[in-house]
């Protein structure tokens, strides 16, 4: 069985640490206790924590000034994001696959760690 919370915690503890190499044993060994479902439902998680409790309802829009000029991965934690706060599975789930196609996936989901950590501590000062 997995947790995805505490696996998200796990990702999240090891970032603080700054860690990198544990951050992606660690989706590794999600992956391979739970399929590429089982890192989607992390990176949701990840999302969550991000974003934080308070989002109003309704549709959201991406307004990030240059984002196609952006790196891979910046963009698409950008976009996962949107997806997240917009309730859009399939987009994010699309994201996901094409990150995996692409052979991105790995570098996303430490960006994603890594966006998240950086926000947590901007909240925090």
């Amino acid at each position: 069985m997995t947790d995805p919370y505490a696996d998200a915690a796990r990702v999240l503890q090891l970032t603080l640490d700054d860690d990198v190499e544990a951050v992606s044993g660690t989706f590794a060994s999600v992956v391979d206790r739970a399929g590429v479902a089982g890192a989607y439902d992390v990176a949701v998680c990840l999302a969550a924590t991000l974003v934080g409790d308070e989002v109003p309802l309704g549709q959201w829009t991406l307004d990030y000034p240059g984002i196609d000029a952006a790196d891979y991965d910046t963009r698409w934690v950008a976009r996962f994001i949107s997806a997240y706060v917009n309730a859009d599975r399939s987009t994010g789930e699309a994201l996901f696959g094409a990150a995996m196609a692409d052979g991105q996936l790995s570098a996303c989901l430490l960006a994603l760690a890594g966006s998240t950590v950086a926000t947590l501590r901007r909240r925090a000062s």
